[in-house]
């Protein structure tokens, strides 16, 4: 292991692990669940990237994504890959901290906290249905407001609109499902604006929870074979990511292990 690929902290003092330039938080779900909670108490602000192979991939040739994340306040383990690179640089309770779970988790312990969320992102009726599928699971979960917002670059006008909307709502949790890396780019440039102190971007777990896509088996999923499923759901859209993306990605933790190349 190279001297590079130790683990460092970001400027919140939160271990990292340097995953080709990425710092990804080498943590399980208890551990996200306990910093959120923080956050929310202290009133910080701060934003989550969920991040897998995809994530990390698309820094590479994106220098402002790759800040993005290094400035994030947790950068969580989507996938296995990241899981397991976790665990060889020494953080053995490391586990996946998978979008779709983390809404979950986080539901389920805001019914006895009181956390009140706002959902930002999907098709036009997918954040209404996601929703009503939350509230029939979590009874007391308290949902302040709901968007889906144009396919298109928003005018300084709509955007300052949603800006009041979501702080008008009063939410302690903005969930932004806008896809990599487009919901990075947005938490990143509202996060300073909204008055909620955790922003957290998690992709496709919004068409997920509504209904809309289906899930991996939960055996792939802790195999490292969810790629492959959501391959064979969507070919067109994702082959590109995965029969590219995923080679590349590992031909580079190679180099990066062996210090063949460094990635600050």
């Amino acid at each position: 292991m190279s001297a590079e690929t130790q683990a460092t902290a970001n400027a919140n003092g939160h271990a990292r692990v340097n995953v080709l330039g990425v710092g990804v938080s080498p943590i399980n779900m208890a551990q996200a669940l306990e910093t959120i909670a923080g956050w929310i108490a202290r009133r910080e602000h701060h934003y989550v990237c969920v991040s897998g192979v995809h994530g990390v991939m698309e820094s590479q040739t994106d220098p402002a994504l790759k800040r993005i994340h290094n400035a994030a306040g947790l950068v969580t383990p989507d996938g296995m890959p990241l899981v397991w690179l976790s665990r060889l640089h020494g953080y053995g309770t490391a586990d996946r901290v998978y979008g779709p779970d983390l809404m979950l988790a986080l539901c389920a312990l805001s019914e006895s906290r009181q956390y009140r969320h706002f959902f930002y992102g999907g098709a036009t009726d997918v954040p209404t249905t996601l929703v009503a599928r939350l509230r029939e699971r979590f009874p007391r979960l308290q949902v302040t407001g709901s968007l889906s917002p144009p396919f298109r670059e928003l005018t300084e006008a709509e955007d300052d609109a949603i800006v009041q909307q979501i702080n008008g709502s009063g939410a302690d949790i903005v969930w932004v499902g806008l896809s990599t890396p487009k919901q990075e780019r947005w938490m990143h440039a509202h996060v300073g604006r909204l008055d909620a102190p955790v922003l957290i971007g998690v992709g496709a777990a919004f068409d997920f929870h509504a209904g809309r896509k289906k899930q991996a088996p939960r055996w792939m999923q802790r195999s490292g074979l969810e790629w492959l499923f959501r391959l064979g759901s969507e070919p067109r859209r994702l082959w590109r990511r995965y029969l590219i993306n995923n080679p590349l990605f590992v031909y580079r933790v190679l180099l990066q292990a062996t210090g063949l190349r460094r990635y600050d």
